[in-house]
């Protein structure tokens, strides 16, 4: 396959200007030379290429355009910067320009405007700059991004002396010396990072700026030149700061990078350089990706071409900049650790450099070695690239090797100092030579909002919020988990659930029993005990039981507990899978976590660690636990100096229902707010920071059907998110309707002021005899691209009909489901609300109005209103109707 042809160009008539007719010629041209380069490229033409060929091709315009603007002025020159400096300008990148000028003068500066003029009204998007050499040497003094852009600069056109006159900035020795510009450089390294949350494992990520992207491949270039006369890593090779294999991979990984960059100029129509959800499907089209399975989508397998080569840069990257720091400082006299290592000032190095070669124990060993010895802050280069050299040799037999196994067992059981030793190891690719399952997961993404990592990514953050556990210093985040850590004897097993939790992903099939399988086999070659093998085994097994049960069930129901309680069976399992769901929630995405889900996960630990109490005996009749809330709300309420018989006369109207599913101080704040409203309805009251750190709303008003559509309307439109709610009636024909909320837009209880709107809005709600409608909301950009058919299960249970509703999250989707409750003539009497990502999984107890379970024909109503208002097809829906 062959370039597309650079541009013949007519002999230019200096200073004589370009005329519109020629600047519509040169237009087309550029035109014709992007349409032929992009043609190439669907073709399967090299991207690298590519991009040097346009920017060969808008380098003789420009110098074309330049000389009919300015010809051979004597005081000016035209440099390339940028990209555009280095010879590659993609589709839709921006022709980066310095005019250096001897000084400035009116005839200049009109030339240089009529030559830039000319640029944008042939197509081009030049940035532009125009400097003296001395501006240039003021900013590069006090900008080391200044400076930087000059190490690119390539002279296109204009007066030699000038560059001479440039190349003297950088030759300055008291411009940015080595230590200045490297602390400088990694400084802006760390900023950058910092805006895209210090991972290259985001899921829309930014293939120019991001961690491991090809801003990190030009750094690394920079830095060669700069601190070592070594441009580029061939040359960085030649001065043993890379090894070989390290310089290819870089090369491979960067033009991936390139690759998917120039397909994503050409999908987005723009300079656009995060690989956002509206472009990823599309490219992985345009490259060639197909879906293998479910689990293994062509989207996913595209990004996970992206990760594995972001992860390499990254990784190299950091160990690059410990060479170049390392080759800065001054040399320091060897001292002996233990009886295989030295160190050199805070560097850990081999005595023997065969050590990895002789005993592959040691390249877990030297980690280890890291942890216990004071001070080191990291290894020598040589060492750094002996640890290379040796997984590289040694491949996937450690996996096998039993002392590397055992010396893998000996760092786990240090507890949490081991989690940072097992980040360093991932980043030489040791943990994944060890766990060769866990090499298959890297960069493996996830095609949902729900996970914002990859899953290495992912497990890696599972595993330091474990360790965030032994830090006295999170015992207020993570109070019962921080209580819970120094009491576990063998803190290894949990970190070998961490690891194994998610490993079976992308496989096919449930990833919780391959994963399971996987961690028994592994758990079974280190030498685990039997019963430590199966702790970890079911953890992996069950990683998901608490999470799912705290958020999709009534943690209030005694039954619930009890079949929880039963499947966890002791105390042991309850404190590893607490701490485990803890860590993987925040580990998905640190927005999961809030108030709400930690007093609920906390409460269900609580529940369960006493149900186990007693070997596990049947939850207490309702009638006991009625009296039981009873006695208790009724002891708060008198010693609040509330008449006893007062007390009386309104629970005569509660259902038991109110007692069995309300905590005592629920019951008591509701009592006393219908005592102080003094038969005024509607009462609307509520408690900012009520149970599992949630807003507690409470409507004592006439029951009517519409009610719950009404309200939750009201809540749609002042940005509230409903995580649950109790809908009774009084045997008066009140409604007792209890909803606990948080602020859709922070998942945080609503402040003193927010409370008061809440009550203020609701109770006018209330009193309009026209009932609410939901806000109209279009979709986030997020969301278009995770649309799912809903699924509708209708269970009958208990006099009720569950309706289980999976669908996709949109905004006011509760309201919009009331709204068609409402319409199909259904009675709402309790609802479970719950939101992961972009998937919905509600429950509700219903029955028609007449408090019976729905009948067929009444089910067939309510699923056809609810695609109606959520939106589906009844051909796309996945419906299930099922009987005890």
């Amino acid at each position: 396959m062959t370039l597309p042809p650079l541009p013949r160009l007519p002999a230019v008539v200096p200073r004589s200007g370009v005329s519109p007719d020629a600047r519509r010629a040169l237009r087309q041209l550029l035109g014709d030379i992007d349409r032929d380069l992009n043609v190439a490229f669907r073709e399967g033409e090299d991207a690298s290429a590519l991009a040097r060929r346009r920017g060969e091709a808008v380098q003789r315009i420009v110098v074309h355009v330049w000389g009919a603007c300015l010809g051979d002025i004597p005081a000016a020159a035209l440099f390339a910067v940028g990209g555009f400096g280095r010879g590659l300008l993609f589709p839709c990148s921006d022709v980066d320009l310095l005019a250096l000028v001897g000084e400035s003068s009116p005839a200049v500066s009109r030339a240089l405007e009529s030559f830039f003029a000319c640029l944008w009204d042939i197509g081009m998007k030049p940035g532009h700059a125009v400097r003296t050499v001395g501006e240039c040497r003021a900013l590069a003094q006090t900008d080391v991004s200044v400076f930087t852009s000059l190490l690119d600069a390539r002279r296109l056109v204009g007066q030699p002396i000038l560059e001479t006159e440039l190349r003297g900035i950088l030759a300055d020795p008291e411009l940015w010396p080595p230590r200045a510009y490297l602390a400088a450089r990694l400084a802006e390294r760390d900023a950058r990072h910092a805006r895209y949350d210090d991972t290259a494992h985001n899921l829309e990520p930014n293939i120019k700026d991001g961690p491991g992207g090809l801003r990190t491949l030009d750094s690394l270039r920079w830095l060669g030149l700069r601190l070592a006369h070594a441009p580029n890593f061939d040359a960085m090779v030649g001065e043993g700061l890379l090894e070989p294999v390290e310089a290819a991979g870089l090369l491979r990984a960067e033009e991936t990078l390139r690759r998917y960059r120039y397909a994503l100029h050409l999908e987005a129509g723009r300079a656009e350089e995060r690989l956002l959800f509206d472009y990823q499907r599309a490219i992985a089209a345009r490259l060639g990706f197909e879906d293998e399975h479910a689990k293994n989508l062509g989207v996913e397998q595209f990004m996970q071409g992206y990760y594995r080569a972001a992860t390499l840069i990254e990784r190299v990257g950091v160990q690059l900049a410990e060479r170049f720091e390392e080759m800065l400082e001054p040399e320091s006299e060897p001292q002996a650790v233990g009886a295989d290592y030295v160190r050199y000032g805070a560097r850990l190095a081999l005595r023997n450099p065969h050590l990895f070669q002789r005993r592959p124990a040691a390249l877990v060993e030297i980690f280890i070695a890291r942890l216990d010895e004071p001070g080191i802050s990291g290894f020598t280069a040589e060492t750094m690239r002996r640890i290379q050299h040796a997984v590289s040799i040694h491949g996937e037999t450690l996996a096998d090797e039993p002392h590397v196994l055992e010396a893998f067992l000996a760092l786990l059981r240090r507890g949490a100092p081991a989690v940072e030793a097992l980040w360093r190891m991932n980043r030489h690719g040791l943990l994944a030579a060890i766990l060769p399952a866990f090499g298959r997961v890297v960069g493996r993404m996830q095609y949902d909002l729900f996970h914002v990592y990859t899953v290495d990514e992912h497990t890696l953050r599972v595993l330091r919020n474990v360790a965030r556990f032994a830090d006295p210093g999170a015992r207020r985040d993570f109070p019962i988990a921080c209580e819970i850590w120094p009491s576990l004897e063998k803190p290894e097993l949990l970190l070998l659930a961490a690891l194994f939790h998610d490993i079976a992903k992308g496989r096919g099939g449930d990833h919780s029993v391959l994963g399971e399988e996987d961690a028994r086999e592994f758990c079974t070659r280190v030498g685990l005990a039997d019963e430590e093998t199966d702790l970890v085994a079911w953890l992996v097994r069950w990683h998901l039981l608490m999470s799912t049960t705290a958020q999709r069930q009534d943690i209030t129901d005694p039954d619930v507990v009890h079949r929880f309680a039963t499947v966890v069976g002791d105390w042991e399992r309850l404190d590893h899978l607490y701490l485990l769901t803890i860590a993987d929630i925040i580990g998905t995405s640190p927005k999961l976590w809030n108030a709400w889900k930690d007093r609920l996960l906390a409460d269900l630990y609580t529940a369960t660690r006493y149900a186990l109490r007693s070997d596990l005996q049947l939850p207490a009749h309702a009638g006991i636990r009625v009296r039981e809330c009873r006695e208790r709300a009724l002891s708060m309420l008198v010693a609040d100096h509330v008449p006893a018989e007062e007390i009386a006369r309104v629970w005569g109207e509660f259902p038991d229902t109110s007692f069995l599913r309300h905590r005592p101080e629920q019951i008591a704040w509701q009592t006393a707010a219908i005592l102080r409203a003094n038969g005024e309805t509607p009462l609307v009251e509520v408690h900012p920071f009520s149970v599992r750190g949630s807003t507690e709303l409470f409507i004592y008003t006439t029951d009517r059907d519409g009610l719950f559509a009404t309200v939750t309307a009201m809540l749609d439109r002042l940005r509230f998110s409903v995580v649950e709610a109790r809908i009774l009636s009084s045997s008066n024909a009140m409604a007792l309707d209890t909803f606990l909320l948080l602020e859709a837009d922070t998942q945080a209880p609503a402040t003193l002021q927010r409370a008061d709107e809440l009550r203020l809005r609701m109770q006018r709600a209330l009193v309009q005899t026209a009932g609410q409608q939901p806000a109209k909301r279009s979709l986030s950009r997020h969301l278009r691209h995770f649309q799912m058919p809903p699924r509708i299960e209708f269970v009958e249970a208990a006099g009720r009909t569950q309706l289980a509703l999976v669908c996709t999250d949109r905004p006011g989707l509760l309201a919009a489901v009331a709204q068609a409750l409402a319409e199909a003539q259904v009675r709402v009497h309790d609802a479970r609300i719950a939101t992961f990502g972009e998937r919905v999984e509600d429950f509700f107890q219903l029955t028609d109005r007449q408090n019976a379970p729905l009948s067929a024909e009444r089910r067939d109503i309510l699923r056809e209103v609810l695609l109606r208002w959520i939106g589906g097809e009844s051909r796309n829906v996945v419906h299930a109707n099922a009987n005890p």
